[in-house]
């Protein structure tokens, strides 16, 4: 095997940074948030995953503290929303960096939460209601700050459509969801045929 090698200090001499690539599909943390003037946001975000069980967390990573990181710090709550196959086009249009509603700009219906302010997607079959446990700005090995902040939540109410729970069970592949993959403009979706099974191991 011939390896390309690289340090991503100096440059990937490719013509696309394959690193997101690498580690994907990524799930998308679809994050809503309330500003404190009252402002809905809505954003995906593919640096995002669950952490923990017990309590549950999710995390998204942020760039910069922009509107949904900094709202999420004001407000201390957010929603994560699972973006699906008919909700991906809709999503991209929520991936906007201007100032604006994107429940409006995308044409999506909000949705009120039980237990938060933040607004949820009507549409989308998962929602989780979250209120932030944790902000971590983001730095090197080196100790030299990043702009960016990860931000975690615990999950403290969960809507699924109850579509997507046959017999009780949660079936990952009928919700069609998206995940995000490299290059400018790549995703995949989950699909059925895509399953396999494994045992752990005792």
């Amino acid at each position: 095997m011939t390896s390309h090698f690289y340090r991503p200090a100096e440059g990937h001499r490719l013509p696309h940074d394959p690193f997101n690539a690498i580690v994907g599909p990524r799930p998308i943390g679809w994050i809503g948030t309330l500003s404190p003037a009252g402002v809905r946001n809505l954003a995906p975000y593919s640096f995002f995953n669950a952490f923990s069980y017990k309590p549950p967390l999710i995390g998204f990573s942020s760039t910069t503290r922009k509107h949904t990181a900094l709202n999420a710090e004001l407000s201390g709550e957010f929603t994560w929303n699972l973006v699906t196959r008919p909700l991906a086009e809709q999503m991209n249009a929520t991936s906007t960096t201007a100032d604006l509603d994107e429940f409006v700009a995308s044409g999506l219906e909000a949705a009120d939460s039980v237990d938060i302010s933040a607004p949820r997607v009507a549409a989308s079959p998962v929602s989780f209601e979250c209120r932030v446990s944790d902000i971590i700005p983001l730095r090197g090995a080196d100790g030299h700050a990043s702009t960016g902040v990860l931000t975690i939540g615990e999950v403290i109410a969960v809507h699924i459509d109850e579509a997507m729970i046959p017999e009780g069970i949660y079936q990952t592949a009928l919700a069609q969801p998206v995940l995000r993959a490299g290059g400018p403009s790549a995703y995949f979706e989950i699909l059925a045929e895509g399953r396999f099974d494994l045992v752990r191991p005792r």
